[in-house]
């Protein structure tokens, strides 16, 4: 396992709480890429230093821990430039990265699907273009680890001509496997049942909740960015409606756009939903503000204005004084209890009406297969049968645009 140091900056526009969040969270990103955190060093500065993050004499005390805890490795969580990486690396013992290229290493352990291989690589691929000139001498030192996973441990020593004609050959590829998506996608509008998509903050618990309601059988961890692939799955309630639940990869604060353009198209799958479910993980100490990261990216992505709904999740580990005033409409769970599972499908439930038309009807015995047959799309409340009426008594909502034949 590499030993890492970790390096962070707090300027004044960074509250102490943030600043604690930022590094704990970085901290988390190592150990689920399987390094070892062995020392954490802060500056305090009123503005980054443009060409080696930290002071002079705080890099000295970097080479200093990395003797004492023989460090492999030292990362910063300022995203540095390609001469900030060049500087710093000229002044200390060990290869240096920054948190984008650690999250990347971590999507490049995730990704199993082809689409999924396929943006890291482009991420990569874009990340490392400007930083060909001694990323070389750096992959020699590293000898592999964290920071060598994915396309790049085989481009790096490629010129840029070449890096960017794979990285253009990339892009056509994930034009036909986005192209296949988008068809798939367009089906499922096109079938009328009730879409959902789930929406979070990393490591929230998203995967836990689609697995647990649709028994989806999806990766789940108590890890940063568990999914990357977009999984759909469908399931019926007891009246046999059918919704179908989208999880996709998990926000960050600051999330470099880069990596937001290289997975577009997984966030794409939740831009037509019905309802997204905004998952937060009540029991963080930084809840708050990882909501507001979600809130904004939702904004960024053109995605707030859909109906939505707030699912604070782990509720199970919420002390008495929990970390976050409650957004609306929103519903308080753990998604590891079959209870708050059918709160919340109550809650889902109750959203749907609002956005779908509630009719009443009189159906004649003979007609009534056919409502039945409907019902996936039907969301039928009540069918008594009146038999003084000789026919049923249907309450049910539908879809605005769907035509009844």
């Amino acid at each position: 396992m590499q030993q890492i140091i970790l390096v962070g900056v707090q300027t004044q526009e960074i509250s102490d709480h943030r600043y604690e969040m930022q590094m704990n969270e970085l901290q988390e990103l190592v150990e689920t890429a399987q390094g070892k955190v062995v020392s954490i060093i802060s500056q305090k500065r009123e503005r980054i230093d443009k060409r080696y993050i930290v002071g002079k004499g705080k890099l000295e005390e970097i080479n200093r821990e990395i003797t004492k805890n023989d460090a492999d490795m030292v990362i910063f969580y300022e995203q540095l430039s390609p001469s900030q990486n060049n500087n710093i690396q000229g002044q200390l013992e060990v290869p240096v990265i920054d948190r984008v290229q650690l999250i990347l290493d971590i999507f490049a352990q995730r990704a199993t699907s082809v689409e999924g291989k396929l943006q890291v690589a482009l991420a990569q691929n874009e990340y490392l273009l400007p930083r060909l000139s001694g990323f070389g001498e750096m992959m020699s030192r590293l000898g592999g680890g964290i920071g060598t996973r994915g396309p790049g441990e085989t481009k790096l020593e490629q010129n840029r001509r070449v890096l960017r004609n794979e990285i253009q050959r990339i892009k056509h590829e994930l034009k036909d496997v986005e192209a296949h998506r988008e068809r798939t996608r367009a089906r499922r509008q096109n079938s009328s049942v009730f879409q959902i998509g789930l929406i979070g903050y990393t490591n929230a618990g998203k995967s836990t909740l689609i697995n647990n309601i649709s028994a989806a059988d999806t990766y789940e961890a108590n890890q940063l960015f568990a999914t990357l692939t977009p999984l759909t799955r469908t399931f019926s309630l007891e009246n046999h409606f059918k919704m179908t639940m989208t999880d996709t990869v998990g926000f960050i604060q600051d999330l470099p756009p880069m990596i937001i353009d290289a997975f577009h198209s997984t966030l794409e799958e939740n831009r037509q939903v019905d309802l997204l479910l905004i998952v937060i993980d009540a029991s963080s100490n930084y809840a708050a503000e990882q909501e507001t990261v979600v809130l904004e990216q939702l904004k960024a992505l053109g995605m707030d204005t859909i109906p939505h709904l707030f699912v604070y999740n782990k509720t199970d580990l919420v002390d008495d004084n929990p970390k976050i005033l409650f957004n609306q409409p929103s519903v308080f769970i753990s998604a590891q209890d079959e209870d708050d599972l059918m709160t919340l499908l109550d809650a889902i439930i109750a959203e749907m009406k609002q956005s779908y038309d509630r009719l009443e009807m009189v159906v004649q015995p003979g007609e009534i297969n056919q409502w039945i047959k409907d019902s996936d799309v039907l969301y039928i409340e009540s069918m008594t049968f009146d038999e003084e009426k000789n026919a049923y008594d249907l309450i049910f909502y539908k879809p605005k645009t769907y035509v009844i034949k």
